[in-house]
């Protein structure tokens, strides 16, 4: 894969995933507004209706919130796992070079915010929720970016794009080990069995993504009764599928490039508005001053920007990695503050970190006024400080 080829599958990522990060913003308004003023409670409801879909003795009768969330997001975790294949491969984590600074960038995006929750929750209930102010959604960081205008440098919609990456491949791993319930060993070697199987295809050289996929769907319905969560499918089948430096003829790629517009203007903005599906009222804005959602808030709008600037400042420092010419401590003070805008990865895991619906509820109210306050503030930074 020439230079050629990956600049412009890099900007076809980057204009697809700013466009769904504007989508996203108004699929939340929507939704909001939908739950809070149009519609209200019958709209919330709608989400959490019961479709059976059941067939052959396989028992799969989830609430359409459901369904999107174990079923439409595993298709968004393909497409990350190819993403992060894709660099890890040709792009800008495929040396040590390339990946030490937007790696050690994303490990202190990752470790303050959650330290931050759990200094405000240690030893509570809401210590489950640490994980929800770690990760960085990439459509709305790159989505703000992009309507700061020209005087961004390139190389910082990159290292922002590689550190988000790198934070959803944490977030992904802290949701295996950490966020899976009740494990079935039978599910979960028929599971590995599947995965086994797709391993065997690769190293056949099997270049078709058809039988991936459907292979990848039997893996999906084990992972789904295994107890681990279903999505992380999505990263397995990624790395399963073959990749190679031939452009075109590259089954990696050219899936890639088929789920980038049906993640960014479907599936993403479907999440949104199952998610964000919630009443706002006087009562709920109260539970914003919660240890829990203290710590969501502080986590994402004060320890992503500290964590990505202290972390990359000591190792660049040390000179162990390289800050690349056209950036300055502003653009990684900048892309900090962009980082905080958690809300795709975070409402996730805020779903899986708690079992009370009021308890979710809040948490989503502070992820999405963290990100809010994240995403105006990285804006005003950029847009009005020299």
């Amino acid at each position: 894969m020439n230079k050629t080829d990956f600049s412009k599958l890099f900007t076809e990522f980057f204009e697809s995933e700013k466009t769904g990060g504007l989508i996203l913003i108004i699929s939340t308004v929507f939704s909001l507004l939908a739950a809070n003023l149009f519609i209200g409670q019958g709209y919330i409801d709608f989400w959490h209706k019961y479709v059976d879909l059941s067939f052959f003795g396989l028992e799969l009768k989830y609430s359409i919130q459901h369904w999107i969330n174990d079923g439409l997001v595993t298709v968004f975790f393909l497409l990350i796992g190819l993403e992060i294949e894709r660099e890890l491969y040709a792009g800008e984590l495929s040396s040590f070079q390339k990946a030490s600074l937007p790696v050690v960038a994303a490990i202190g995006g990752m470790a303050a915010p959650a330290l931050i929750h759990l200094f405000f929750n240690y030893s509570t209930p809401f210590q489950a929720g640490m994980g929800i102010p770690m990760a960085t959604d990439i459509a709305f960081a790159l989505g703000v970016l992009s309507l700061i205008g020209g005087a961004v440098p390139l190389s910082l919609k990159i290292f922002l794009t590689a550190f988000a990456i790198i934070d959803d491949l944490g977030a992904i791993l802290m949701i295996a080990v950490f966020y899976s319930k009740g494990l079935s060993t039978a599910y979960l070697a028929m599971a590995a069995a599947v995965f086994a199987l797709l391993i065997v295809l690769n190293r056949l050289k099997v270049r078709a993504v058809v039988p991936y996929l459907l292979m990848g769907i039997i893996m999906w319905y084990f992972m789904l009764k295994s107890g681990v969560h279903a999505t992380i499918t999505g990263v397995l089948l990624a790395f399963a599928i073959p990749f190679a430096a031939d452009g075109s003829q590259c089954p990696s790629l050219r899936l890639q490039h088929y789920l980038h517009k049906p993640v960014a203007f479907f599936i993403l903005p479907l999440f949104a508005a199952a998610n964000t599906a919630i009443s706002i009222g006087g009562g709920n804005f109260s539970t914003l001053l919660s240890a829990n959602s203290t710590g969501i808030i502080l986590g994402l709008f004060l320890g992503k920007p500290l964590g990505v600037l202290a972390m990359s400042f000591a190792f660049v420092s040390l000179k162990i990695c390289r800050l690349p010419g056209d950036l300055t401590w502003k653009h990684v003070l900048g892309a900090g503050l962009l980082g905080g805008i958690g809300f795709t990865m975070s409402i996730f895991i805020a779903n899986l970190a708690f079992a009370d619906p009021s308890l979710i509820q809040s948490s989503i109210l502070a992820i999405i006024a963290a990100s809010l306050l994240s995403g105006l503030t990285g804006f005003a930074f950029f847009k009005f400080i020299d």
